[in-house]
């Protein structure tokens, strides 16, 4: 049901039953790696463009979480993905080879929780029995994109994030196993007049603090109500300038329990300045590392708010300002 303006509440409680995550090299030598189902040794995963290696890890990441649910391609009604190159051809041409029928989405770095909200809510109204929702991303086709290519090897500031080579996706049911999908809320477009594509995170905060404000308000609880609050991906300047803008708004929460997925898939000493970035970073954190946390109990209650920057290399050559997004979506401890 619909609570306040922008937050469904699933009253049937839809089901992750399985997951599925792969990534690169970058990401094997990351702090999450063990929590990844499959990864590459190398960028082009033995294909012949960068943007066919993308397509592949959302074919691996689709493979394994059919595989750990004991699951055909047959048994699933929709499979709802997005990721950041043109037209996103990644996703639609994974949809091509799975041959499920497909919903593209484009969120940006925000898609992988659009997906969630929207394939559990498809779950929670009899839409579907069975859906199959994530999001990718690869840093050789997506830099070249929206920054440089990486072969120019061009200096970046501080304030710049590491594009993710990684997919996650989830099954999400009506029965089953596992945590449970119990709300989400869907942002608003907010932009801040920031229009520097090398500090992501500072434009993305505000979207975040206004999804995560409306998510509260909306539901009726506090921030104490999570284990964790988690955005994605802002990296270290957008997580500070998040959590100032909490306080300042009668939010506040402790830098405990907000972390940024921005801030966890790497370790320290990987050059990747503010953080991690890209449509697989919430992805893959999420449906590897933060689930498997949940299922060793060490969290009942998570938020995770993935936000994402709709802008273009079209809208950037013009001159336009950023305008960003966040969807949030709550996630409990259900059948382990």
């Amino acid at each position: 049901m619909l609570k306040g303006q922008q937050t469904w509440v699933f009253q049937q409680k839809p089901v992750i039953i399985s997951t599925g995550t792969a990534g690169g090299p970058f990401e094997a030598n990351g702090n999450i790696a063990d929590d990844f189902d499959i990864l590459h040794e190398d960028l082009w995963l033995g294909k012949d463009s960068y943007e066919q290696a993308h397509q592949m890890l959302l074919e691996n990441a689709v493979d394994k979480a059919l595989t750990k649910a004991a699951l055909k391609k047959e048994d699933i009604q929709f499979f709802l993905a997005g990721d950041l190159v043109n037209q996103i051809t990644p996703s639609s041409f994974a949809a091509r080879t799975n041959q499920i029928p497909y919903l593209g989405l484009f969120g940006a770095c925000s898609t992988s929780m659009e997906g969630l909200a929207l394939g559990s809510f498809l779950v929670n109204y009899q839409g579907a029995k069975r859906i199959l929702t994530g999001a990718s991303s690869h840093n050789a086709a997506v830099e070249k994109q929206f920054r440089y290519p990486t072969e120019y090897g061009g200096q970046k500031p501080p304030t710049a994030q590491w594009t993710v080579t990684g997919a996650g996706v989830a099954v999400v049911a009506q029965q089953g196993l596992g945590p449970v999908v119990t709300s989400a809320t869907i942002g608003r477009v907010v932009d801040m007049g920031l229009s520097d594509p090398f500090n992501m995170g500072g434009a993305m905060a505000p979207a975040a603090v206004d999804t995560i404000i409306t998510h509260l308000h909306d539901r009726g609880v506090s921030p104490d109500y999570y284990d964790l609050i988690v955005t994605g991906d802002l990296g270290k300047i957008g997580r500070e300038v998040s959590l100032e803008l909490l306080n300042e708004k009668g939010y506040p929460v402790s830098e405990e329990k907000y972390q940024d997925c921005g801030l966890m898939i790497y370790r320290e000493g990987q050059p990747v300045l503010a953080g991690a970035s890209g449509a697989g970073c919430s992805a893959t954190v999420l449906y590897g590392h933060l689930l498997n946390k949940m299922k060793k109990g060490e969290i009942q209650r998570l938020l995770v708010v993935a936000t994402g920057a709709l802008l273009s290399p079209l809208s950037f050559q013009q001159k336009e300002t950023i305008p960003c997004i966040a969807h949030a979506v709550s996630i409990e401890a259900g059948g382990m």
